[in-house]
């Protein structure tokens, strides 16, 4: 049953990737593979726990997913309500606000231009709530499906990176951060470089192939429902909603929360703010401009591939493969280097969370002290190593349900590029230091 897992989880991985092929929608795959391996885990606790009997196996397991459960909950719930505050915000037309400032026409000027807008807001939002916000800016901007797709797949590469170099744009450097691994000010100052370099080098190489201009007729367009929403609605929804996914890391610091909880906040703000804007309109409007009829555009199928892919990681980790996978790391290769590039390549297939968990678990402070470059190393390495394949990150994982980009599309046109640019920012990190 040890092996059946892995083999399970290999086996979904590639009907995963193979979406389109086998005209199986992925969702519907991720949900199959992380209930298949926690059921293996249950028949086969004899060998894979052997010093447990059935009745406390059947506990520790049961303890195990809901732990888990809970952990994935917050991403989940986080995700939910970025992604409705995102919605209301482009419901009321306030990327508009964006779109309508930003007059590059030319397809290489215009990539340079919001990819590094999302470098820089994932740094002081997250790279997942970043994504999602340039992907409702890509949505008003971009119509050609190719183009399209490579202006999301850099917004991804682009959000992991600026992720990767602040001490909350990323669930794994947040970890680092509150457990004393890493300091904000040294964090930032040494993979500051690395990670724009991680940026820099894949936008040379997409610039090549970014040829023509962006239809002007897509700048600044309205939706149908925008024609109901006045000037200062729009400007005060938008601006009130982008406050309030700022406030998220605030929020976090203040209270020490869960950074869903600020997400939850911020979501009964803007809803308290569009009951009140529009009580007095028709049943049509007003449910067109509030949650309710927001929450039907959310891409729930996207949501529930995430809740999949990570129930199904959390089996691995629950049965000791992840454990195993470090230690196996951590025997054979003594270089701090050669380790995280590892750990990074491995993000791109397995959740980055746990693998840093696992790493955190390894090494102790003693080993290797605070700001160490083994830790800035991690942070780097599992930021960025998750943009190598489309699933490897919640910001990929994101946009992936977004747009609906084929996974071997991604693999084809981007995963090359992405390592490339992951090595050289090893590369570069390397030679400053």
């Amino acid at each position: 049953m040890y092996t059946a897992i892995i083999i399970v989880f290999v086996l979904g991985y590639f009907a995963i990737a193979l979406e389109h092929n086998i005209k199986i929608n992925k969702t519907a795959t991720a949900l199959l593979l992380g209930v298949l391996c926690w059921t293996l885990l249950i028949f086969g606790h004899p060998s894979i726990f052997p010093d447990l009997d059935t009745t406390t196996a059947y506990q520790f397991l049961s303890d195990a997913l809901l732990e888990h459960i809970g952990e994935i909950s917050e991403i989940l719930f986080f995700l939910l309500g970025a992604m409705a505050i995102v919605e209301l915000m482009d419901a009321h037309g306030g990327f508009t606000i964006i779109t309508d400032k930003i007059k590059i026409t030319k397809k290489a000027h215009l990539l340079w231009a919001l990819t590094l807008i999302t470098f820089f807001l994932s740094a002081l939002l997250d790279n997942l709530t970043t994504s999602i916000v340039m992907a409702a800016v890509l949505r008003k901007m971009v119509k050609n499906k190719n183009d399209l797709w490579l202006f999301a797949s850099m917004m991804i590469i682009a959000a992991n990176a600026g992720g990767a170099w602040s001490p909350i744009g990323d669930i794994t450097t947040i970890m680092l951060w509150i457990g004393g691994q890493i300091t904000a000010l040294n964090i930032i100052t040494h993979i500051f470089i690395p990670s724009m370099v991680a940026v820099i080098v894949p936008l040379i190489i997409f610039s090549f192939k970014m040829k023509g201009v962006i239809e002007t007729d897509f700048l600044g367009s309205k939706d149908e429902d925008e024609i109901n929403v006045s000037h200062l609605e729009k400007y005060l929804v938008f601006y009130i909603g982008l406050g309030v996914l700022l406030f998220v890391p605030v929020f976090k610091t203040l209270t020490h929360l869960p950074p869903f909880m600020g997400i939850l906040f911020g979501l009964s703000i803007v809803w308290i703010l569009t009951e009140i804007l529009h009580k007095n309109k028709e049943h049509k409007h007003k449910k067109a401009l509030s949650i309710s009829g927001v929450l039907q555009r959310v891409d729930s199928t996207s949501i529930l591939f995430f809740l999949g892919i990570l129930i199904a990681v959390a089996a691995l980790q629950t049965s000791g493969h992840l454990a195993q996978l470090s230690g196996i790391l951590d025997a054979n290769f003594k270089s701090i280097y050669t380790v995280n590039i590892l750990i990074g390549l491995l993000s791109s297939i397995i959740d980055n969370v746990p693998m840093v968990a696992g790493a955190m678990g390894m090494y102790s402070i003693e080993t290797y002290p605070v700001d160490h470059a083994f830790w800035d190393l991690l942070a780097y390495c599992a930021g960025t190593g998750g943009s190598i394949l489309i699933i490897g990150s919640a910001a990929g994982i994101a946009i992936m349900g977004i747009f609906r980009i084929d996974f071997m599309w991604y693999l084809k046109k981007i995963s090359l590029v992405a390592l490339i640019s992951y090595l050289c920012g090893v590369a570069v990190y390397y030679m400053l230091n």
